[in-house]
């Protein structure tokens, strides 16, 4: 077969059904209908420092049979990959960091697919091909692929891209019909404090859980105060605009699943998670009033509830975050890779990576170590 690749100039050049036949249903984040939000809300491109830059490999009949979600990045914000002393280290030496190819969701800590070919993975390394070429031809530094699916993680090994590994929390269902259930693997004094904690957070709110047609317009209005708050103490600017949320609401709101708090019919916070075919992926969250334990129990508590409910497999809850260990989420492996065009600057990260590595792999025992189930219950 004659194969083409191609850089698109958005994700939106693409017809919907030639890049969700690629991307598949389990991931929401790498649907046409989210990567197009992001696009067609501003939130990505004009002065935002990600320019979409997808790659295709295209077949003899002008089809795509492969895609690529990628980005061409004037500066590393957005990502919870964190290569800012890369950057600094290779600018110093003289060299320019930026652009760079980024490989990924923006804004999204959440594991994927970032080769999307469909049910043809040999499509796969074909496209980091691509990339490399793209980089070689445009001088372009790297490029780097974050929060790869674990069953994409040989594919950039074994095409020599430099691998980096870094911990998230992750729940795990194991089987639990309901949420006492879950509560019965943990230590007594856990679930003593987990009790506590939802019954405090509960005091004088009512929590309710939308999605599709649930989720109207004032809850996204009431939702976008809560973003704007986080996003202001976390990043400066929040990184989405406000058209954004009704463009997800309108394009998948049945893989929404919205959780707000009322006080007396006003809105007070929300977390916002998204549905994907094994797994509830929690995102942003917010609040105008300090509620104690209000944020466990609509970002983790309600998400483990949504979980079990939905039978998925387990709650991604984003990055950082080792305060949700002590509820129920266990630490979890994720990885990246990245392509270092310059043979020196790409031994010196490897060097890094190599110590780096090390370091997380005892942290990951070390927290492992300190979850809070039963240890008579088996892992």
């Amino acid at each position: 077969m004659s194969l083409v690749a191609r850089i698109g100039q958005s994700v939106g050049a693409f017809a919907a059904g030639d890049w969700d036949r690629l991307a598949g249903s389990d991931n929401p984040f790498v649907s046409h209908a989210f990567l197009t939000a992001l696009e067609d809300s501003g939130s990505v491109g004009g002065r935002s420092g990600w320019d979409p830059l997808p790659i295709s490999i295209e077949g003899e009949d002008g089809r795509p049979v492969a895609v690529m979600p990628a980005y061409l990045k004037g500066h590393s914000q957005g990502e919870y990959v964190f290569d800012h002393s890369w950057a600094d280290a290779w600018q110093r030496a003289g060299g320019r960091y930026y652009p760079k190819l980024q490989i990924s969701v923006p804004f999204t800590p959440a594991t994927g697919p970032r080769l999307l070919t469909g049910d043809r993975p040999e499509f796969g390394p074909p496209l980091l091909h691509a990339a490399e070429q793209i980089c070689g031809k445009n001088g372009l530094s790297s490029a780097h692929a974050t929060f790869i699916a674990p069953e994409q993680v040989p594919v950039f090994d074994q095409a020599g891209w430099l691998m980096r590994s870094d911990i998230q929390f992750h729940w795990e269902n194991r089987g639990y019909e309901s949420f006492e259930a879950f509560l019965a693997a943990l230590s007594s004094r856990k679930r003593k404090d987990i009790r506590k904690e939802r019954a405090k957070a509960q005091e004088a709110v009512e929590i309710r859980a939308l999605t599709g047609e649930a989720i109207r317009p004032e809850h996204w209005d009431a939702f976008w105060q809560f973003y704007q708050d986080t996003g202001s103490r976390k990043w400066g600017s929040p990184y989405l605009t406000r058209e954004a949320f009704s463009l997800l609401g309108e394009r998948m709101a049945d893989r929404i699943l919205l959780v707000l708090a009322f006080d007396e019919g006003r809105a007070i916070a929300g977390a916002l998670n998204f549905i994907g075919g094994h797994a509830l992926y929690g995102r942003y969250w917010g609040a105008l009033v300090d509620r104690p334990f209000l944020h466990f129990e609509l970002c983790y508590y309600q998400a483990i509830d949504a979980a079990i409910a939905l039978g998925l497999d387990r709650v991604e809850a984003g990055a950082q975050g080792q305060h949700k260990l002590a509820r129920g989420y266990e630490p979890v492996e994720t990885w990246s890779a990245h392509f270092i065009a310059d043979p020196g600057f790409r031994e010196a990260v490897a060097d890094f990576l190599r110590r780096e590595r090390a370091g997380v792999a005892n942290d990951r025992d070390w927290l492992g170590g300190r979850t809070p189930f039963r240890r008579d219950e088996p892992r």
